[in-house]
């Protein structure tokens, strides 16, 4: 399966990414891709994408990842609501059941000891 991911380059503390397409299981981020298919620059927000190559890879199969999925709806290649990537740790808290209350009515009440008879 293929997958259209980020690539990171640049320096330490100045990353910049290449758009490229590869198998999901090429060796991580690290293998050679496909193609090259553009750039994203994360300070300044810019990015360049092969719009034609991008088409033609999604209607081949391939995949974007979550990141590359928001990026492609921002340049207004793919259609949908964003994938929300920072919520995702969170954990939803549990919620208390409630508990039923003892009714004062049910509550029963231990009946008085009876004097033994005495012998």
């Amino acid at each position: 399966m293929l997958v259209l991911r980020l690539k990171r380059v640049g320096r330490k503390g100045q990353p910049s990414f290449r758009v490229i397409v590869t198998p999901k299981k090429a060796g991580g981020p690290a293998g050679k891709p496909k193609e090259y298919l553009g750039w994203f620059n994360p300070f300044t927000k810019e990015f360049q994408l092969k719009s034609e190559r991008i088409s033609y890879w999604l209607s081949q199969g391939a995949q974007p990842s979550e990141t590359m999925h928001n990026l492609l709806i921002k340049a207004g290649l793919l259609d949908g609501k964003k994938i929300p990537l920072h919520g995702k740790e969170k954990h939803p808290e549990p919620v208390a059941e409630a508990k039923p209350e003892a009714k004062p009515e049910a509550v029963e009440t231990k009946p008085e000891a009876e004097p033994a008879p005495a012998e």
